[in-house]
Formats: C-alpha cells, sequence, structure tokens
C-alpha cells in the first residue's frame, strides 16, 4: 500500500496494520491487508482483510455509541475510518469471559494470578469464568506489549484511579454488548481489547473493536458438550494463525524465522476472516477492491464534508 499525502496532513504513523494520517484534530485509519502475530508482521498479506477489520469495527461502534463515546466520525471506503483525534491512554483493557490464548498460556504454566486478578482452580481450557474479568496491558510502540495490573497503571500515572473506574465500566459494559451481538449470531465472544483516550476530559473509545485481530469468538452450537468431552472447541479468530506459527516453531522469539505462507494457506486464512465477518455482522460479505486513487478522492471529500 503506498503511503498518501492528504490536504493538511501532519503526521502520519504506520502501525502492525494499519496507516494512521493526522489531520490537525482529525486521523485517517487505514486498515492495510497485513496481518501480525506475536507482535511481528507475517511476510505476506491476506486479501480483503482490512475491509473485514474496518467494516465489523464500524458496525461495532455504531451499536456501542450509546454505552460510550466514540472517536469514529465516517467510512469513506471500505477499509477506511475517518475520527477525532484523542490523547490515548498507553494501554490495552483486555477483557475475557474465557480462560483461553494468552490466559490459559499462563495458567496451564502454574500460575494463578493474571495482571493482579486471582485465577480460581480447576479450570480447564476455555473455560468461561463466573464473571468477566479485565487484565490490561501496556500498549507497546514497538516490541511486545506486557501485562500490568490495575494498582500498576495508577502507581504508573498511566490512568488516575479515577480514569481506572470509568476505563473498568466502559470495558465491562462493551464487552457484554459485544457477548449479547454475539449472542444474536450464534457466537460466543470469548475475550477482547479495547482502547481509549481523552478529548479534554472526556475519554472516548478509539481504534476498533469485536473484529477477529482483537477477540476470539467461539460457535455457541455445542460449546458445552465439547468442554465436557474435553474436545477443542470450534472458534473464529485470529488464534488459528497463532496456533499455526507455534506449530512450525514461531511465537515472535529472538532467533526464530517466520515460516513460509503458501497462495493456498494465506487464501485459508482470507476465507476465515470472510466467515467471521458474516457470522459476528449477519451481513453478506461483499468485496469491494478499491484502486489508491478512488480511496484517495473519497477520504479527501469526506475530509472536506466533515470541515463543513
Amino acid at each position: 500500500m503506498s503511503t498518501f499525502q492528504f490536504p493538511g496532513q501532519t503526521a502520519f504513523y504506520r502501525g502492525k496494520v494499519r496507516d494512521v494520517y493526522t489531520i490537525g484534530e482529525t486521523l485517517v485509519m487505514i486498515a492495510s491487508d497485513r496481518i501480525s502475530a506475536f507482535d511481528v508482521i507475517l511476510p505476506r498479506p491476506i486479501p480483503f482483510k482490512g475491509q473485514v477489520l474496518n467494516q465489523i469495527a464500524a458496525q461495532m461502534l455504531r451499536a456501542t455509541d450509546d454505552i460510550c463515546p466514540n472517536w469514529l466520525q465516517a467510512v469513506p471506503a471500505p477499509n477506511v475510518s475517518i475520527g477525532k483525534k484523542c490523547i490515548p491512554f498507553k494501554l490495552e483493557m483486555v477483557v475475557r469471559g474465557h480462560l483461553v490464548g494468552h490466559a490459559w498460556r499462563t495458567y496451564s504454566s502454574g500460575k494463578r494470578v493474571l495482571c493482579g486478578v486471582s485465577l480460581p482452580e480447576g479450570l480447564k481450557e476455555n473455560d468461561a469464568f463466573s464473571t468477566p474479568i479485565i487484565t490490561p496491558a501496556t500498549k507497546a510502540e514497538q516490541g511486545h506489549d506486557e501485562d500490568i495490573s490495575k494498582e500498576e497503571i495508577i502507581a504508573k500515572g498511566l490512568a488516575t484511579a479515577e480514569e481506572w473506574e470509568v476505563l473498568a465500566d466502559y470495558t465491562q459494559r462493551l464487552f457484554e454488548r459485544g457477548q449479547s451481538i454475539a449472542q444474536k449470531h450464534g457466537l460466543i465472544l470469548a475475550d477482547t481489547k479495547y482502547e481509549f483516550g481523552k478529548i479534554g476530559d472526556t475519554i472516548y473509545l478509539m481504534d476498533e473493536i469485536h473484529t477477529p485481530d482483537s477477540s476470539r469468538y467461539f460457535y455457541a452450537d455445542g460449546f458445552s458438550e465439547r468442554q465436557q468431552k474435553g474436545e477443542r472447541q470450534k472458534q473464529l479468530s485470529k488464534e488459528f494463525v497463532r496456533e499455526w506459527l507455534i506449530a512450525n516453531n514461531f511465537m515472535g522469539r529472538e532467533g526464530q524465522t517466520v515460516p513460509v505462507m503458501s497462495d493456498e494457506w494465506v487464501q485459508t486464512i482470507s476465507n476465515r476472516y470472510v466467515e467471521l465477518y458474516e457470522k459476528v455482522t449477519g451481513n453478506r460479505f461483499v468485496p469491494e477492491p478499491l484502486g489508491e486513487q478512488e480511496t484517495y478522492d473519497r477520504i479527501v471529500a469526506a475530509l472536506e464534508k466533515l470541515k463543513s
């Protein structure tokens, strides 16, 4: 993807999967087809991944804007969102309804405290917690995000005690809404993460929510039976990419090499993203590949409209 230059542009940042342009107090966020795992960008793009991410996020932001204000103002192209620039909290508010992924890897290693939260004995992988738990992570500019507790967040000045209460309340309520939306489509939202920022004294939900890059979903049908039998759960998330990497001896550690991604494997990942889009939103996915010029023109027109 080329780097654009917009009228009045003041900054540009290329993240793991998004390109972010700053125009004064406005952000243009382009969801690329890049894919990352273990905080490493994998060598091949995934067709339509950017569109899937952006369109799920836009739908979910609109479906939760009664809970807390969010940054989104316009979606001028399938993989583009425009919104308000916030001063971000350097945190990811990770919330978990089930023992899965990083939480399970921590638990299975014998640890019973995660981010200051005590975990009960006797849980199996994918079991539900009695109530969802918040396990924050620091937001790393580069490299790995790190687990952090509420007490450490306040002590390090990453958020005040009052701000933490608001962040935690928004996180729990957003997750509850996400679970409710998932349930309507035959899914279980197992875990996810939210990012927040401030404009003045107001806390805003930022970035994207409830997408396969930030969330894990299980199929609800047969979930209990599979748990009772100790069988693998059928899930829709990016976890299958991580599992493939682990099976090929890659976890983002020094000296490890990313395995070769075949055309077939790239297409499989794309298909899984499309499947998740259709399950999560209840809509049929319509690929809308746009050329760079049309994308640019749509963004500029949307920026002009927001100004007026």
